[in-house]
């Protein structure tokens, strides 16, 4: 349940969504399985047990299903292969390239239905209470593609990326250069520098203590912060980067204790997990949006 890699976005401040609207509009585009020709199907998938949306302390979590075909391009080529030498062998000349592209897709429209399908699940947290919508993913496409997904299933409750008046980058470098975390923050061993202009020159640090003349150097240099390792309250670890993905969420021991010392099965975990994550993590988005200067504020 403990999310990893998230992409946070903010609902506006008119609209409003409850447990019920939300569970109405995911039930009508389930995940149905990929038919014959289909190379890709998307739909809404249980998220816990049975459950469709699971819902505590006013949060609510839920997911996207993709289902995909397996259908390597080393496959298709090589059925193609066979079938262009069989047609040159029959008819004595050799296939153009236009009809050699229609072989192709007709080949291809014969090996999907035999096609594998692969299922993968990305998970979001949706807070109607403080407005965020938390993805989590490791990448921007599949965070954008659950979003986009979400927008089609439910009209009139549109979402934006966070953005504040500090951009990520300004700030990681001002923190590093002047040896001042944040309050309730401190810095951790994992750094990213890169060079502005053409070059993009960039330096990675990981395990490695970032103080010293060598790392202000750098930044003296022109070089910015585009990834920092950071610690909130002693209690999540993570990841800032420049796009404001927070990458690699480590709840540490304290809070995952608190799960398991008081739940007695495992339903009573998962519960009482989603909400032990879900309510240190509206706290820290609270507090690392204030140390970006707060919020630019949409409608």
């Amino acid at each position: 349940m403990w999310f990893k890699n998230t992409f946070i976005y903010r609902l506006a401040t008119d609209s409003t969504i409850t447990h019920d609207q939300l569970l109405e509009k995911l039930s009508l585009k389930p995940l149905l399985p990929c038919s014959g020709l289909d190379k890709q199907s998307r739909g809404w998938v249980a998220c816990y047990g049975d459950k469709l949306v699971h819902h505590a302390n006013n949060q609510l979590l839920f997911a996207l299903g993709v289902e995909q075909k397996l259908l390597p391009a080393t496959i298709i080529n090589r059925f193609l292969k066979e079938r262009v030498t069989e047609i040159e062998a029959q008819q004595g000349y050799k296939v153009g390239r236009k009809e050699k592209k229609e072989l192709k897709e007709a080949v291809t429209e014969e090996l999907l239905p035999r096609a594998f399908a692969l299922q993968r699940t990305t998970y979001a947290w949706l807070d109607p209470v403080n407005g965020y919508l938390v993805i989590d993913a490791a990448s921007s496409s599949k965070a954008e593609e659950l979003l986009e997904f979400f927008n089609k299933s439910i009209e009139g409750v549109p979402f934006k990326q966070l953005h504040t008046n500090v951009s990520a980058v300004s700030a990681m470098t001002d923190w590093l250069a002047s040896g001042n975390a944040p309050s309730g923050f401190t810095i951790d061993r994992e750094l990213e520098l890169r060079a502005a202009g053409e070059s993009k020159a960039t330096i990675r640090y990981a395990n490695h203590a970032l103080e010293g003349d060598e790392i202000l150097k750098h930044i003296a240099a022109g070089k910015r912060v585009t990834r920092l390792g950071m610690t909130w309250n002693d209690r999540i670890s993570f990841v800032l980067t420049e796009q404001m993905q927070i990458k690699r969420l480590e709840f540490l021991d304290i809070i995952k204790e608190d799960s398991t010392t008081l739940a007695e099965d495992a339903d009573e975990i998962f519960a009482l997990d989603f909400t032990l994550m879900t309510g240190e993590l509206a706290k820290m988005l609270v507090d690392l949006t204030n140390a970006l200067g707060g919020e630019i504020p949409h409608n």
